[in-house]
């Protein structure tokens, strides 16, 4: 007698086993790092959680098609097909499908407005901005062109753009800047940059709103949201899957 039972399928058990060895591909590749020049068979495994000889295999299955390539010191490096598909996502990237999210949720998470900044030329430019909850708050336009060297959303693209002296390196130590009253006596904000692909500086994600509700001790107290936010949405920006 014929055996229906899906269990004993062997052609879902072929297409279940076929899913995990993709999977695992994909975890290869997930392993490198924008630091990673090249990594060595065992650190693949540390990495993927995988047996060694399961990465071999894998690891020589994507060389076949140029997502890797091994070094003649036996360690494996992205390859050309990797980085095309680097390229492809940097060239159809929507950020106002990555970045509003994020505001959103910085927003939510704060009660306070939350907004990414671009440089352009002298200025920065609000590219995309959620408001606050609060009846009160700080207002500015997406689009709107505003200066660099005042606020801290401009100071920071001016400290992560290599902007030498103060108060920037003490910006880049602290990789943060508040700023109270400094652009309008009655707003204050705090910024952290976001990246791209190679560290590359894409913005400023900040939130703001006025000065009487968002104290120094306030905003302090509100700095590990932002830079959790300014983390996130690097990570969106490099194309690195959220953990």
């Amino acid at each position: 007698m014929m055996n229906d039972d899906p269990i004993h399928d062997p052609d879902e058990s072929q297409a279940e086993e076929g899913v995990v060895a993709v999977r695992r591909a994909m975890r290869i590749l997930e392993a490198f790092g924008v630091d990673d020049a090249h990594l060595t068979l065992a650190e693949l495994s540390r990495r993927t959680g995988c047996h060694r000889s399961t990465v071999l295999r894998l690891a020589r299955t994507l060389a076949m098609d140029d997502y890797l390539a091994q070094r003649p010191d036996g360690t494996w490096r992205l390859a050309r097909a990797a980085g095309w598909l680097g390229a492809c996502y940097q060239a159809t990237f929507n950020i106002a499908e990555v970045v509003q999210p994020v505001l959103r949720e910085l927003s939510a998470t704060t009660g306070e407005s939350a907004t990414f900044y671009v440089r352009e030329g002298k200025q920065r430019i609000c590219m995309a901005r959620v408001e606050g909850p609060k009846s009160i708050r700080h207002h500015v336009r997406v689009g709107a062109a505003l200066p660099l060297e005042l606020g801290s959303p401009g100071r920071v693209l001016l400290a992560f753009s290599g902007e030498p002296g103060e108060p920037y390196e003490s910006v880049r130590r602290a990789g943060y800047m508040m700023s109270l009253g400094e652009r309008d006596a009655e707003v204050s904000s705090i910024s952290a940059p976001v990246y791209g692909i190679n560290w590359t500086l894409q913005g400023a994600i900040c939130i703001s709103g006025p000065i009487s509700r968002l104290t120094e001790q306030v905003l302090l107290e509100l700095k590990d949201p932002v830079l959790a936010a300014a983390s996130r949405l690097s990570r969106s920006m490099m194309g690195v899957r959220q953990g």
